[in-house]
């Protein structure tokens, strides 16, 4: 699982006209699901939103009140390295990937945070409005 974490002021994000999940101060998580990804992989990035030091303060997202959206993104897993067209074999298919996205966000729930989401597999439009900036990239196990 890969998962990319940035520190945001507020951020939004919409199906056409619908706002479907939005968040004031806190974290986007753009949540990257491959085929083996499992329970592990879940525990550790959910733990790694949660517990990283990186809002005011050096405190956590846990610490500071602050919220989490959670994105399914798929593109994470996009392999560049031959020709011009991305390969997604890495990437789970929807199936697959919509359960552990989802179970990232309930474990962040569980955990006692605000968390809002994305729709599984729609066009969305994330609007993001970065704090720092501050951006980092969770690779699960780690």
């Amino acid at each position: 699982m890969r998962t990319v974490v940035q520190r945001v002021s507020s951020a939004r994000v919409r199906v056409g006209e619908e706002t479907v999940g939005e968040i004031g101060p806190g974290l986007v998580a753009l949540v990257g699901v491959t085929h083996e990804d499992g329970p592990r992989e879940i525990a550790t990035t959910v733990r790694k939103i949660a517990e990283l030091r990186i809002m005011s303060g050096e405190t956590s997202v846990t610490d500071s009140g602050g919220a989490v959206l959670v994105v399914s993104q798929f593109t994470l897993h996009a392999d560049i390295r031959k020709g011009r067209r991305p390969s997604w074999n890495a990437a789970a298919p929807g199936p697959v990937a919509e359960p552990v996205v989802d179970a990232v966000a309930e474990g962040l729930r569980e955990r006692g945070l605000t968390v809002a989401t994305g729709r599984f597999g729609a066009d969305m439009a994330v609007d993001i409005h970065g704090d720092g900036p501050v951006t980092l990239i969770i690779d699960a196990p780690a």
